[in-house]
């Protein structure tokens, strides 16, 4: 396959790449890409272009793929990738999904300081770490039977509330308010469901993380306003998502799409790209399966926070009044969702693949809660362990040229097995302790795997994406504790 190269891209904005249609016969639409300089350089060192440009030849895509500045080599899709082809008839692909369904982010806003905490952080990390499940395989206190899974699958967040893990202000601040329509739960398979019985509540490994952070920086005094984040505030991030259920759902519908796409006589570039029209018997089936496990993740993190709040109140009761935990938002990535967006001067339905990227919308966007809807949807974007995050917000622009979409995190420039070759977990955790972070891990190589030199700096890739008008800064938080598997 013809790697694409730095000369073949054209700069079509201040921080804004294409790859042009004419570079390969096979594709149907332009390939963009957001970044600056030195983010263009680590793109080019790794397949990602290259499986940014063969997403630009599914069948119904339309405008251009493009690609976040935290894109990096993926499954089929490159991290970072966002693609849109036009429902009904366009192709509805897993490997533009992952196999880690709506792995998301939500964010908890606390009504206290980070100095009134201090004397209690390392006593909180312990209680986080006790009462939030983590590490590979690992099972939750939350044991459901098949029955009570498939009301999970096929209400989320409404199942959450109903038994008492979730206010109503926790399900209104969540993103579709944690339900995807048409979830079935038949689509999902035993093997699925079996994995997921008694996973709900748990964090898992790898990038996963519960974080106590401080607002350290506000930008957008209105929109930080809006969220309820000022500085020197306490908050909560969980990051987090469908478990072994999701993994497996991706691993059924890959197979089935693989079949799917030779009966289709579908000549793609990668065979991770398997794909089938969405109003076929097989992307019919993959969407209310997804859908499921999007349900799932929802939940998973819902029950979470119930778990935080409780870690909260077993540490802090009686000694900080009135601590609080209210959710900001739940924001998803690793999804593709039915929606309205501009096409060619109009309106179309479009089935909207975020690989690693996640949604942006602007001010006065139906779908953006009533009391955020005057300053857009929060975005947020979690850094590398140990490093700063950002809370985002969604711009009008980002509806005209991302499909609404926006960056999800840093974004990998080295492998798991090379961040275990060159750092030692025990350093690691040596070196953010002495920088005041607390950090509670079930495995000092699971920490190496995400040690802060493994992704990029999420300072210079939200940089890009505000440059590029797809999103306002709004406020930096700084890990005051790290839970990780």
């Amino acid at each position: 396959m013809k790697p694409v190269t730095r000369h073949d891209l054209k700069k079509i904005g201040d921080y804004l790449y294409e790859v042009p249609e004419s570079f390969r016969q096979d594709m149907r639409v332009p390939a963009h890409f957001y970044a600056d300089v030195d983010i263009l350089e680590k793109a080019l060192a790794d397949r990602s272009l290259e499986q940014l440009v063969n997403t630009a030849t599914l069948p119904g895509v339309v405008s251009h793929a493009l690609a976040m500045p935290d894109i990096h080599q993926g499954y089929g899709f490159p991290i970072g990738g966002v693609v849109a082809t036009r429902a009904p008839t366009g192709v509805i692909s897993p490997g533009g999904v992952g196999y880690d369904i709506n792995c998301g982010v939500r964010l908890l806003a606390s009504s206290i300081d980070a100095e009134d905490l201090r004397p209690y952080i390392a006593q909180l990390a312990d209680a986080l770490y006790r009462y939030v499940p983590s590490g590979v395989g690992v099972k939750g206190n939350l044991h459901t039977n098949r029955a009570e899974l498939d009301h999970i699958l096929a209400e989320g967040s409404q199942w959450a509330l109903r038994e008492g893990y979730a206010t109503r202000h926790d399900v209104d601040h969540t993103e579709q308010g944690g339900r995807m329509p048409g979830a079935d739960p038949a689509k999902v398979s035993n093997e699925a469901k079996k994995r997921g019985l008694d996973q709900v509540g748990t964090l898992g490994s790898g990038n996963h993380f519960a974080e106590i952070d401080v607002v350290t920086q506000i930008h957008h005094p209105e929109a930080a306003d809006a969220f309820g984040l000022r500085r020197g505030q306490v908050v909560v991030q969980i990051h987090c998502g469908s478990r072994g259920l999701g993994h497996q759902v991706a691993t059924d519908y890959i197979q089935t799409f693989q079949a799917a796409s030779r009966r289709l006589g579908y000549d793609l570039p990668d065979q991770q790209l398997v794909c089938a029209p969405l109003d076929s018997p097989e992307g019919q089936a993959y969407l209310a399966a997804m859908n499921c496990a999007a349900n799932y993740a929802w939940v998973n993190r819902q029950v979470l926070t119930y778990r935080i709040r409780e870690a909260f109140e077993s540490v802090l009761g009686g000694k900080i009044p009135d601590w609080g935990l209210t959710l900001v938002y739940d924001v998803a990535h690793n999804m593709a969702k039915i929606e309205t967006h501009p096409v060619g001067g109009g309106e179309a339905q479009l089935c909207v693949h975020r690989k690693g990227a996640t949604r942006a919308f602007g001010p006065g966007h139906p779908d953006v809660p009533g009391d955020y809807r005057s300053v857009g949807q929060p975005v947020l974007v979690p850094g590398s362990m140990g490093t700063a995050s950002y809370v985002l917000v969604g711009t009008a622009q980002a509806g005209r040229h991302t499909f609404g979409s926006c960056c999800h995190g840093a974004g990998r420039v080295m492998s798991r097995a090379e961040a275990k070759r060159q750092v030692r977990g025990d350093i690691l955790r040596g070196e953010l302790e002495h920088d005041g972070i607390v950090v509670r891990a079930g495995s000092l190589a699971g920490l190496a795997e995400e040690a802060p030199q493994a992704y990029k700096d999420v300072d210079q890739v939200v940089r890009v994406v505000e440059a590029a008008g797809i999103a306002r800064l709004v406020a930096r938080l700084e890990p005051l504790a790290v839970i990780k598997g």
